[in-house]
Formats: structure tokens, C-alpha cells, sequence
């Protein structure tokens, strides 16, 4: 469509954005979503909405928690960012993404608005986003946090219930540069009275979230405190808390939905506590279907067989460490990695944590922010990794192939940005 692709090319050309030029396009205020709001008639206030932040985690856990209030019978709105192949997949109401004419719509309703305001990218399509939800008279919205919380353009919504997941080091040029001061901004979505569940309760880092909630008067959660979540391998996981005992099936696998998995159940205890209708047959038919009801791509996706082949979307500290403690669990004879990263990371730190006994195929995603594939491979010989340069994603993927027997791994990751460019994913 002609016409969405203009509105498109509107919406990156006249307004930054983070995903591809990076700090210069973040708005460290709520100022201009307000505004949005404001000029939409508060279409935020028209909804039921869970809001979910953190540094890890917080995608699967917004996917599942859809997952499971759609299979319960309730219209479910879904906001997450930033998107792999299509804009659209941003915003999607019980797995259907929004409509290309919605789109051009809303831009073309909002345009005088957008040339006064020049919000950004992300602030535009988050008012989009809840505008959408409005008009469409959805029961529940699951909002992802951007980036942070305190200062995040989603941070209007009064939810139900707040999530935090896992906190770990990201954008800490923006953030700050310790764990304390990471939390201080993802507590920034703890809002007064609203119930918050911490997924994971980190030691260092604990009494931000406890001072915060105490601050607003919101009864806190630490949800590995109640639910105990034992990986029994594959998909299956076996959930024990004082009064029950579980066993699910995922369709999101990976070690690491362990973390994630407490604070989503601890959520349904909490909506169930506010008098929603969620059976246990819900939670475990959302949990079993999540990809299918909610069309989540790129989380330790597998792409093939023979040689085995799986990407990630991990790119921070904690993400990167989870893929290769995932993958350190597979059966396989040689190891290639198919890496590219952004330039805004500290990449010493990710690339420490890489194994020096993989063939390396260095590639670089087509954003602005994008750390270029020869840069990257001369900062990973200092690491001790060794492989070479196939600046594109698919070509480096291709030869990763070629290079492999029929019993290796090929891995694809190191940001968001490869990942969304794998063809077929």
C-alpha cells in the first residue's frame, strides 16, 4: 500500500528514533505525551491496562500475560517495541496487528498536531498505540515499557497491576551506571495504591523497589519468592508455591522464562485478587499457545535443523549471558556465531562473555546505529574470537551453513537489529 508506506517514511523521516539513531531521539520527559493524550481526548484512561518494565524479560512476560487474558475471553490489547519485520506488529489486539489504514489514518488526523509538537518516534507511536485501544473498546492492554519507566512515554497509564522483571545493564548512558540507579527509573512505573510484582528479587538492588512502593503505598510482590519455577528441560517447567503445584508447558522456551514465569503468575494472583475471571486452564492454555495467540518472533526462535539453528534477540549483559548458559545445554560438535551489535553498547563487556572456541561471522544490521562488521571483529581479536567479516546478515548466516556438518550450531544474535533482519523468521 502506496500510501502506508509515504505515511511510514513520514513518521522516520520527520521524527527520531531511538531503534535506529539512538540517544539523540530519547525524550527524557512526559511532556509531549501528554499532549498527545491530551489532543486524543485521554485515550489511556479508556482501558484496563497491566504495564511491564525491566531490562530483561520484559517482552516474554508481556507476550504471556496477553496470551493468557485473550485465552480467558478478554478483547487484549498488546504494545511492545520495538518491531522485527513490520511497524505494525507494535501494536496488535488479540494477535492482530494494527491495520495499515489505521495508520495512515491516525497520522493523517494527528499530522498538525505532530508539526507542532515534533514528539518522537517512540512518544508518536505510543499515543497511537492507545488511541487504537480505545477506538477499538479493548477489555485489556498490555503495555511494554520503551525504555526505563520513570520517564518512558507509556509511564500515563494507571495499570491494574505494575511488572518489573529482571533488572541487569542497558542504555546506561541514559539510565545510569549502576544497578540502583537502573531500578530507580524502572520503579518510576510504581504508581500509588496500584499493586507492583518484582519477578525477580535481586539482592542489591531490592530495597529501591521496597522504599518506592512503601513511598506510593502499592503492596509489593517478589514473585521468586512465592513461586518456585524448576526447568525440567525442553518446554516444560514445574511451578510449586505453598499452596499449589503446577506443571506447564511453554511455548516460549528457554532457560530463562524461569524468571519470567513467576512474576507472570504473580500478576494473575493479583488481577484474580481485583475479581477478574482467570481459570487455571487459562493460564495454562495461554502459556501453551503464547507464539500463536500473540505472534512473538526472535526469542530463542529456532530457524532449522541440520545443522541446528536458533537466534536471539538477547543483547545485553544478563540477555547474552542467559543464550550462552541456553546454549551450553545443547548437544552439538562445533559452534558458529553469526554477531552484530550497535555502537552504543559497551561491546568489551558482551564480547568477554562470548565463547573463544566458536567460528565467528562478523555482520552489521542496515541502522544508523549499527557498530560497523569490521570494527567489530577488530574488538572481538582482543577478545580472543576469531572468524570473518560477511557485512550482511543473510550472507553471513548462508556461510555459517555452508561452513557447518550436519551435527553443529549455528547461532544468530548480538542485537535486536540482526535478528529483524533474518529472512523467513
Amino acid at each position: 500500500m502506496e500510501l502506508y508506506q509515504q505515511t511510514l517514511d513520514y513518521l522516520y523521516s520527520r521524527l527520531p528514533m531511538y531503534q535506529r539513531v539512538g540517544a539523540a531521539a530519547y525524550k527524557n520527559d512526559l511532556t509531549n505525551t501528554i499532549a498527545l493524550c491530551d489532543s486524543l481526548e485521554h485515550p489511556e484512561q479508556k482501558f484496563k491496562s497491566l504495564h511491564v518494565a525491566g531490562t530483561n524479560g520484559k517482552g516474554s512476560s508481556s507476550h504471556m500475560l496477553a496470551a493468557i487474558l485473550q485465552t480467558a475471553g478478554y478483547k487484549t490489547g498488546l504494545y511492545t517495541s520495538p518491531h522485527l519485520k513490520q511497524f505494525t506488529e507494535r501494536i496488535k489486539i488479540n494477535g492482530e496487528e494494527v491495520s495499515q489504514l489505521f495508520v495512515v489514518d491516525f497520522v493523517k488526523r494527528m499530522k498538525s498536531v505532530l508539526e507542532a509538537l515534533e514528539p518522537s518516534f517512540f512518544e508518536t507511536t505510543v499515543a497511537m498505540a492507545f488511541d487504537y485501544f480505545a477506538k477499538e473498546q479493548v477489555d485489556f492492554a498490555v503495555i511494554e515499557v520503551g525504555l526505563g519507566g520513570r520517564l518512558d512515554s507509556t509511564n500515563v497509564i494507571i495499570p491494574e497491576v505494575s511488572l518489573i522483571t529482571n533488572i541487569s545493564f542497558d542504555h546506561t548512558d541514559l539510565l545510569g551506571n549502576t544497578l540502583p540507579k537502573i531500578a530507580r527509573e524502572k520503579a518510576g512505573i510504581i504508581k500509588h495504591g496500584i499493586p507492583v510484582v518484582i519477578s525477580e528479587r535481586q539482592e542489591e538492588i531490592q530495597k529501591v523497589f521496597m522504599d518506592r512502593a512503601i513511598e506510593e503505598q502499592s503492596p509489593i510482590t517478589f514473585a521468586s519468592g512465592l513461586y518456585h519455577v524448576h526447568h525440567r528441560g525442553g518446554n516444560d517447567f514445574e511451578v510449586t508455591s505453598s499452596v499449589k503445584s503446577m506443571q506447564l508447558k511453554l511455548e516460549l522456551s528457554g532457560d530463562y522464562q524461569k524468571k519470567n514465569l513467576a512474576g507472570v503468575l504473580s500478576v494473575i494472583d493479583e488481577l484474580r485478587n481485583k475479581g477478574f475471571k482467570i481459570s487455571d486452564e487459562n493460564i495454562f492454555d495461554g502459556l501453551k499457545n503464547t507464539i500463536q495467540l500473540t505472534g512473538l518472533k526472535g526469542r530463542w526462535q529456532k530457524l532449522g535443523d541440520k545443522p541446528l539453528t536458533y537466534c536471539d534477540t538477547g543483547h545485553n549483559e544478563a540477555g547474552v549471558a542467559e543464550v550462552f548458559n541456553q546454549i551450553s545445554k545443547l548437544k552439538f560438535n562445533k559452534l558458529h556465531i553469526v554477531w552484530g551489535m550497535v555502537k552504543d553498547k559497551d561491546p568489551g563487556k558482551i564480547l568477554s562473555l562470548l565463547p573463544k572456541n566458536a567460528q565467528y561471522y562478523f555482520c552489521q544490521a542496515k541502522i544508523p546505529r549499527a557498530l560497523t562488521a569490521n570494527e567489530l571483529k577488530t574488538k572481538a581479536m582482543n577478545y580472543g574470537l576469531e572468524g570473518e567479516i560477511i557485512e550482511d546478515v543473510n550472507k553471513a548466516i548462508e556461510r555459517a551453513k555452508q561452513n557447518s556438518e550436519l551435527d553443529d550450531l549455528v547461532f544468530v544474535g548480538g542485537s535486536t537489529f540482526v535478528v529483524a533482519e533474518i529472512e523467513n523468521l
